[in-house]
């Protein structure tokens, strides 16, 4: 049954929309009853999906609601070949196995939003890896070289001299074609993915198809303030536990709350003008990015974590304990190189990161009621047992002698 109610449309054509094309058609479509095929394609260029990609995946999530085909593309194949419509240089080719391993779990993060039995999943190596050149040639004569080196990134690449690859020109021709091979109707994308979404369009004229409408979503800020990414490791990711989740949500900065809650939440709008009415009558922030996180962990990890995430983040940043659960690190040692034990403890991923963080007065140590910051990052530690390393915030490890 297709949920037809006007104001329910609208709804999804607005929140968290930045445009739709072509509106107008897409409307009498959805108002019509008839079951659409609504695309989304994620590359697993990562191991993990961020709450970034949340913002299409709620809306395909929005779509199936209303009763209509949602199609996950999970793009195996050009993953492998590397979109750069957001970067600002060329992003190198991925080995096959890599995106193999990436991939392993994307339709379990996937199924955490959208009802992934009613969803109709695929793998864009099924018709890609068939073409050849000469359809490949057809594809490309659809598409000018002035269109592709006008979009705004690749402008700037070329502007600063910097290397455009042949290679780069076949993405949009690809992700195009990925709506050919199943009849998209409508494709979810970025604001940055505007060309490919388009070649969809051109490319389905181009094979006697109707030419699919397009919703773009904005962009969202990662923890450092930068467009979130998996490349900046400023993520808050589907699979964090909720610990982790919650504490990376309140570390936010404050002016992106609102934006949070549209984007990566579906509390209603009249909640939302609520948190921005509190905000600018003076009400601290954090109360309200305390249930902006309570919300997203609730999403991912169900009431009872989001609420003990919430109890525990208190204990830690407010009341200043030490967690009720922390990781363990064994050691036969006596004594440990700072910059070493941050590393074989996986507090940090390299010896460079945890040079950075001891000379940015981030890491601490705690023996029962005693704190001490690690200033020196040449420092060896005399190891005891139970004793707690802390790095930043948010990382605690308990050292236990064996």
């Amino acid at each position: 049954m297709i949920n037809t109610n006007s104001q329910k449309i609208e709804e999804v054509l607005t929140r968290g929309v930045d445009e739709v094309i072509d509106k107008e058609n897409l409307e009498k479509k959805l108002a019509s009853g008839k079951q659409l095929r609504i695309k989304l394609g994620i590359d697993p260029t990562s191991p993990n999906i961020h709450i970034g990609r949340a913002i299409p995946l709620l809306k395909l999530k929005d779509f199936q609601e209303l009763g209509h085909k949602i199609v996950l593309i999970i793009g195996d194949f050009t993953g492998v070949i590397g979109d750069t419509s957001d970067k600002d240089s060329e992003r190198p080719m991925l080995d096959e196995k890599v995106i193999k391993q990436n991939m392993k779990t994307y339709v379990k993060q996937a199924e955490k939003i959208i009802d992934i039995k009613k969803c109709e999943v695929r793998h864009n190596s099924e018709w890609l890896k068939k073409l050849n050149y000469h359809e490949i040639g057809r594809q490309a004569e659809n598409f000018s070289l002035n269109e592709f080196i006008s979009r705004e990134n690749i402008k700037k690449r070329l502007d600063a001299g910097k290397r455009i690859s042949l290679r780069e020109l076949m993405y949009p021709l690809m992700q195009g074609y990925d709506s050919v091979a199943i009849k998209a109707d409508v494709e979810i994308g970025g604001t940055d993915q505007r060309f490919n979404l388009l070649a969809g369009r051109e490319l389905q004229r181009y094979y006697k198809q109707n030419a699919q409408d397009i919703i773009t979503n904005p962009l969202i800020e990662g923890l450092d303030g930068r467009k979130m990414s998996s490349s900046w490791g400023n993520t808050v990711n589907l699979f964090d536990s909720a610990d982790e989740m919650f504490g990376k949500i309140m570390s936010l900065n404050d002016k992106f709350i609102l934006k949070y809650f549209t984007l990566v939440t579906r509390i209603s709008l009249q909640e939302i003008e609520k948190y921005k009415n509190e905000i600018e009558s003076g009400k601290n922030p954090r109360d309200i990015k305390a249930k902006l996180a309570e919300e997203i962990v609730r999403m991912y990890h169900g009431e009872k974590e989001a609420q003990k995430a919430g109890e525990e983040f208190n204990k830690v940043h407010r009341d200043k304990e030490l967690p009720s659960d922390m990781p363990v690190f064994e050691t036969d040692k006596k004594s440990y190189l700072i910059l070493d034990l941050l590393f074989d403890a996986k507090l940090v991923s390299s010896k460079n990161e945890a040079k950075r963080l001891v000379e940015g007065n981030a890491v601490e140590i705690i023996i029962g009621e005693r704190k001490t910051k690690i200033t020196d990052w040449k420092k060896e530690i005399n190891l005891e047992n139970e004793m707690v390393i802390k790095v930043g915030s948010r990382r605690f490890n308990k050292i236990i002698l064996k």
